[in-house]
């Protein structure tokens, strides 16, 4: 009943540089110093082999733009369709890894498997960030990402629901209003 989660398309390549995408609900960080991930994955996916033979995948960031091609990419095998063509999305180079990024993502995070925990029904692999790319349309005059202006997207109970609506900042509740000159 941890709901919504961020719904995620992370890209892939296969020791042969075929590509393929898996729509995943089941992200998260998990550590900041050093910056780290975790994705979950049934090992019976077609992207499970891929993902533990090359231990790199980029973690998409999916919009209301991205809702139809993010379900797609959960519902349809990498084993029977080219993701990538089919929903008309561009694989980007990256730095770090092989994978491709979704050049139409907002955000791309490059990572590379430190470490795969099997839990039961999914096995989890924990990633070292390598790189992090972000759209510069979605940059503000400070260089700061701004989440809510990419039309961000997450998952509960079978829906894909749009968010991103700013309610307040870090530290909001406690913060003390700043004394006006002359009080």
């Amino acid at each position: 009943m941890l709901y919504p989660l961020p719904v995620v398309m992370v890209s892939m390549a296969d020791r042969n540089g075929k590509y393929n995408i898996i729509t995943l609900a089941w992200v998260g960080t998990v550590c900041s110093d050093p910056p780290m991930v975790s994705i979950s994955v049934r090992p019976e996916r077609y992207s499970y082999p891929i993902l533990r033979d090359t231990g790199e995948f980029v973690v998409n960031l999916t919009t209301r733009e991205l809702v139809f091609a993010t379900d797609y990419c959960g519902v349809r095998s990498g084993r029977d369709v080219d993701k990538f063509r089919e929903m008309n999305l561009t694989p980007m180079s990256g730095k770090e890894v092989k994978a491709p990024l979704i050049a139409e993502s907002p955000v791309g995070i490059e990572c590379k498997v430190k470490q795969i925990l099997p839990l039961g029904s999914h096995d989890m692999f924990l990633a070292e960030v390598a790189a992090v790319h972000a759209d510069s349309r979605y940059l503000d005059d400070k260089n700061r990402f701004c989440l809510e202006k990419a039309d961000p997207i997450v998952y509960s109970h079978g829906s894909y629901l749009a968010c991103g609506e700013p309610l307040g900042t870090f530290g909001y509740s406690v913060r003390r209003e700043k004394k006006k000159p002359g009080r």
